[in-house]
């Protein structure tokens, strides 16, 4: 079986553009949540989210571009040309190109097209929608624009599974590597939700925090007074790339990915079951997957998103798979930080738990002052630690009950 490395990360999240920028924030635990600045919010009941602060897509693009896309197809190619950049594959012949894939995981897609094309729709008549309203809006033009703008001929398609979606991508994209249908796929995640739909029909399902006056302290996974998730907008893309080729072309390595689990609560269409039974299966799957014991993990970052019943039972989830090795096992949420990323989710906390393997980081849970009861972890609260360790997971959980788990160690 062919081994499947990371050669390039890219990334635009509400703490940062770039690695060091996000690292070095994550590590230091600063918040990237604020006040909504993409819209009026003054009608509505959470006035707050984590955003992509400075974004220029035509920094990553050229102008005529920017207007075929919705902005989570912008995000995902400037994360796409980041990692592209920072994996230094540099100028291709043609025969490699037919060897390079894309799949970029995407939850809602383009909400903003909607909102705006439906305004149009109501206010000036049909014949004044937008031409590019429809490929604005589907969730695979993600992978597509990116595949156009670096020339990707190999496989391209979109994972839409909610809050897994980019954690989907990359576990499909190491199968394809190792069974031999590519040589290089851009891997990950993209969402930008923050609009005035896609907030208003989070509040309508009582999922969102109000702390309103404190936004940088709203998103607590874990805390007692968590009351609900911080929405947050951003793409993460991974390189990953077959062993032998990156190591032929002295291709910097972050780590292997060895670990992919999938599974399905079949229970309730937002809730977990009591401890998580479905997570459980696909983290024992990622063990399965990657030959190693839940003993061997260092770090697991967590899908925990801040909400009542979720954290808990991700908690007890944990402690089911990981028995007495859970004690001595660190856990974190990032999402503590910069918000819940939807579909982008899995693919930089993927990214994160890279980076934690390759530099003895480990990114604390900030805001975790009270831990609830059940709550019984250790959470890195507060502060950041320098540990060395191997092998870490991520997890990636969604509505519909999805759940999707990735393993990597060092190399």
């Amino acid at each position: 079986m062919r081994r499947v490395v990371v050669t390039g990360l890219g990334l635009l999240t509400p703490v940062g553009a770039g690695v060091e920028e996000c690292w070095k924030n994550l590590m230091e635990g600063r918040s990237g949540i604020g006040p909504i600045t993409l819209f009026d919010t003054e009608k509505f009941e959470t006035k707050f989210a984590g955003e992509v602060k400075g974004f220029d897509p035509k920094a990553y693009m050229e102008a005529k571009k920017v207007k075929e896309m919705g902005r989570f197809a912008q995000l995902a190619v400037g994360a796409g040309v980041l990692a592209w950049q920072d994996a230094g594959l540099g100028t291709l012949d043609e025969a490699a190109r037919d060897r390079i894939g894309c799949i970029i995981g995407v939850g809602l897609g383009g909400i903003d097209f909607i909102e705006i094309n439906t305004k149009t729709l109501y206010e000036k008549g049909p014949h004044r929608v937008s031409p590019y309203f429809i490929p604005g809006t589907i969730a695979n033009m993600a992978a597509g624009q990116l595949a156009i703008r670096l020339g990707l001929r190999g496989p391209n398609y979109c994972t839409t599974s909610a809050c897994s979606s980019g954690a989907h991508a990359i576990g499909e994209a190491m199968h394809a590597i190792r069974r031999g249908a590519a040589d290089v796929i851009l891997a990950g995640g993209a969402e930008a939700a923050v609009t005035m739909l896609g907030i208003s029909g989070f509040n309508a399902l009582k999922a969102l925090s109000t702390r309103n006056e404190e936004p940088q302290r709203a998103s607590r996974p874990w805390d007692k007074d968590r009351d609900g998730f911080v929405m947050g907008e951003g793409s993460g893309v991974l390189v990953l790339e077959e062993y032998e080729r990156a190591k032929a072309r002295g291709a910097k390595i972050y780590c292997e990915l060895i670990g992919y689990g999938a599974s399905d609560d079949a229970f309730h269409i937002t809730n977990p079951p009591a401890e998580s039974e479905g997570a459980q299966r696909a983290m024992r799957a990622a063990f399965e997957d990657a030959k190693v014991d839940p003993s061997t993990i260092g770090y697991l970052n967590a899908h925990a998103t801040s909400t009542p019943a979720g954290d808990v039972q991700e908690a007890k989830g944990i402690r089911r798979v990981f028995g007495a090795d859970a004690d001595k096992l660190m856990v974190s949420s990032t999402k503590s930080m910069m918000g819940h990323l939807l579909g982008a989710a899995g693919s930089v906390e993927a990214a994160i738990v890279c980076l934690a393997v390759l530099r003895g980081q480990i990114p604390p849970t900030i805001n975790l002052e009270n831990p609830d009861d059940g709550c019984d972890l250790d959470f890195v609260p507060n502060v950041g630690r320098e540990k060395k360790i191997s092998v870490a997971m991520s997890n990636a959980f969604g509505f519909g009950g999805v759940n999707t788990s990735l393993i990597v160690r060092s190399v």
